[in-house]
């Protein structure tokens, strides 16, 4: 299959007819085989009854019903589960993002070899103080934290070769940031294409400020995880030593005074309090590294790794 196209929803069910006749007019005009996977968000409208007739009248639409609200990485990683084509496109519902960027997206990993392709929204028709801005700064935070150098992470308009999408786990609210899980697998080649940015036809947005706050936690979370994950005595190890060192050092300067000064009072001096409290901070970093350690030595996957490809051996 040439290609699989993910679609997370959450009370779409005014577009899901208009957009899927959109991206079945595009893919077969380009002699794309394809399928659709609309992953239903616990969707409180009549979404799953659209999609149930979707399905009907075209065998290459299929659809994941949430029970519940779970989010948009809980979405797509069900989605990437069941995807089967050798480049995965995900878009949004809301049809602010074209289908007719599709064929681009494919070449661009079929036949310009990168791993991963992000859309870049360079124009866009959302308010500029509540959304256009945040984004910016959002952005110019990801682009300087991960080293990857994409305008717009959180652009839901993207395409992934078949083995990324398998190699990676969206979790929480990672989903802006699976460029950043795909270089923490080893994808290296990830690249950017301007696409339309449309003015939304139906609905309202899903997402309010807090999600750039929760995006930049999110960023800290995983450069730290992806980091330190395997080895967290290495961070809090390192830190916990030199807090304590600090602290012990300034601890010895000061009774080496007191012994040294005559009238010198050492209990009175703010230093000595200040040099025990880095002391007792870095016993507890050290002491954190080592419970991270056995956490992590008695994880189910304390030893599972990415492997590309094995010569000679049983696959």
């Amino acid at each position: 299959m040439d290609v699989s196209i993910v679609i997370p929803l959450f009370n779409e069910d005014e577009s899901l007819t208009e957009l899927s006749e959109w991206i079945t007019r595009v893919v077969t005009a380009n002699k794309l085989s394809y399928e659709i996977i609309l992953v239903d968000d616990g969707s409180t409208d009549n979404s799953w009854e659209v999609i149930q007739q979707l399905a009907k009248g075209n065998s290459q639409i299929k659809g994941i019903k949430f029970q519940r609200n779970y989010g948009k990485s809980a979405a797509l990683n069900e989605g990437f589960k069941a995807a089967k084509g050798n480049v995965v496109i995900t878009m949004d519902a809301d049809m602010q993002d074209s289908p007719d960027e599709i064929p681009a997206l494919h070449n661009m990993i079929m036949q310009e070899g990168f791993d991963l392709v992000s859309g870049w929204k360079k124009k866009r028709y959302d308010n500029a103080l509540t959304k256009n801005l945040p984004s910016k700064l959002f952005n110019a935070a990801a682009r300087r934290t991960s080293g990857i150098p994409l305008h717009d992470f959180n652009c839901g308009l993207k395409a992934y070769r078949f083995k990324v999408i398998k190699s990676v786990e969206v979790y929480g609210e990672m989903h802006r940031y699976i460029p950043v899980l795909a270089k923490l697998a080893g994808f290296r080649k990830i690249g950017e294409k301007v696409v339309e940015h449309r003015a939304r036809k139906y609905g309202i947005t899903k997402f309010g400020l807090n999600r750039f706050i929760n995006g930049f936690l999110d960023l800290l979370s995983l450069n730290f995880v992806g980091r330190f994950g395997k080895k967290p005595m290495h961070f809090f190890g390192l830190y916990g030593t030199l807090c304590f060192l600090l602290g012990f050092g300034i601890s010895i300067y000061l009774i080496l005074s007191k012994f040294l000064i005559e009238d010198y009072g050492l209990t009175n001096k703010p230093g000595f309090y200040i040099a025990l409290a880095i002391m007792v901070i870095g016993m507890q970093l050290f002491l954190t590294g080592f419970i991270a350690e056995l956490v992590g030595r008695n994880s189910t996957e304390r030893n599972t790794y990415l492997i590309e490809e094995k010569l000679g051996l049983d696959q």
